[in-house]
């Protein structure tokens, strides 16, 4: 089972977050960027059992600048073979998914894996759009995976429930929560990594679709509106009257 693991780079989820040039430009000033967590703890681990239960190879694939190599070492340190990345700063998502699915026919992979979202955009697009570049079946939000030879039992969240398909390689499948568990880079897989095959290679050219106008952060929330216990007319006039909740 040869599987392909798309990964990216995200600030840390305490990371202060700011803009620049107008507001056009995230500010990655003093920010620390971590691997995405949907790729790392469901794609990449789910991918390394496959390997573990089938044999096979596990190659990560990200996009962007040579800021991205640690994020991809970690990759490399939980289990992954060898990895790729395409040395551009991508504009979009039609990009990223262009120049990975550019990668992708060049190899013999049966199956590519993405998180389902970045958790700094929740755009959840690049599988989508990989999936219709390869002529691949798409399988999105997938909470559990079991393979059999060649043919995949997924489970789905869907709105309201969840759905079960069965499908064959080669598809893309897109990893949420419930599809493996973390696992913690130990010092053999560190030290390993070091000598794994870290491949960089240029672009294909492919163009993006779309370009940031601008960025602006959320409104601050409210302050929290205290109430006397003794006093429940006040607490029913303020949810009436302000939160218009009665």
């Amino acid at each position: 089972m040869n599987v392909l693991v798309c990964v990216t780079k995200t600030p840390d989820t305490t990371a202060k977050i700011g803009f620049v040039e107008q507001n056009t430009r995230f500010d990655q000033n003093g920010v620390q960027f971590i691997m995405n967590p949907y790729d790392e703890w469901y794609a990449l681990v789910r991918a390394l059992e496959l390997k573990e239960a089938q044999g096979g190879k596990v190659t990560l694939i990200s996009v962007g600048l040579a800021d991205c190599d640690q994020v991809i070492r970690k990759g490399l340190a939980i289990g992954a073979d060898e990895a790729v990345r395409i040395d551009m700063d991508p504009a979009d998502s039609f990009q990223v998914a262009s120049e990975i699915a550019a990668y992708a026919r060049s190899g013999e992979f049966d199956l590519i894996m993405t998180g389902k979202e970045s958790i700094e955009s929740n755009g959840s697009e690049v599988g989508a759009m990989i999936a219709e570049l390869m002529d691949w079946p798409f399988l999105s939000y997938a909470s559990k995976m079991e393979m059999v030879g060649s043919t995949a039992t997924v489970d789905l969240e869907i709105e309201g429930g969840e759905e079960t398909v069965q499908v064959n390689t080669p598809f893309v499948i897109s990893a949420a929560k419930g599809l493996a568990e973390q696992r913690i880079p130990n010092m053999r897989g560190i030290m390993m990594a070091k000598t794994k095959p870290l491949q960089v290679l240029p672009g294909s050219g492919a163009a993006a679709r779309s370009s940031i106008v601008g960025y602006s952060l959320p409104k601050e929330k409210a302050s929290v509106h205290l109430v006397d216990p003794e006093r429940m007319d006040e607490l029913v006039r303020l949810l009436k009257e302000e939160a218009k909740v009665l």
